[in-house]
């Protein structure tokens, strides 16, 4: 009997953009809905390169600023915001939400798009923010943002691409990569 090399762990799969979409997963609101704005942007590599097979999802406040806790966020009534979406990246790395701009969840803490990226390569998946740039006294005296370097700071800020548009690319590594934050698991010791 031959003796047998080990091979590496399997790090790349599941592929999210085969596996979970669902009907209007990346529709927050409809588009036609009057207060209708898109989040998008491109996933990247440490390369620069874009990543095919990556998933992004976002957790939002309302416009009020009240984070909504409405069941059955998986499906989509075309009324009730759930504030969650999921998007599949294409093949060109790029993703869209169709959303709304997030309101003041509390003073001096400025709006902002949770998200969290699934991707190859990664054995867990990664948390980031994207910043309204609407807002720069708050962004100034956000708690999260004053801890950072400026150079930090900017990479967690949305670029304003037009009235109703917002670009948030992500940089997996690199020398752009992305600022991600680390939430430990309840009860676990840091």
């Amino acid at each position: 009997m031959a003796e047998l090399s080990p091979t590496p762990g399997q790090t790349i799969g599941p592929f999210y953009g085969y596996a979970l979409p669902f009907d209007r997963d990346n529709e927050l609101v409809p588009p036609a809905h009057p207060d209708a704005i898109r989040l998008y942007g491109t996933v990247f590599d440490g390369n620069g390169q874009p990543v095919p097979d990556a998933l992004i999802e976002i957790r939002q406040a309302g416009r009020d600023g009240r984070i909504p806790l409405v069941d059955g966020s998986l499906r989509r009534d075309g009324l009730a915001f759930t504030g969650w979406g999921r998007a599949a990246v294409n093949a060109a790395g790029e993703y869209s939400f169709t959303t709304v701009l997030p309101g003041l969840t509390e003073a001096r803490k400025a709006p902002f798009f949770s998200i969290v990226i699934f991707a190859r390569g990664l054995l867990d998946r990664l948390f980031t923010r994207a910043y309204l740039p609407d807002h720069e006294a708050v962004l100034a005296s956000d708690p999260l943002l004053a801890r950072l370097v400026p150079d930090e700071r900017k990479r967690l800020v949305a670029e304003r691409t037009g009235e109703n548009a917002l670009r948030f690319d992500i940089h997996l590594q690199g020398e752009r990569e992305s600022v991600f934050l680390h939430f430990p698991e309840p009860g676990a010791t840091t």
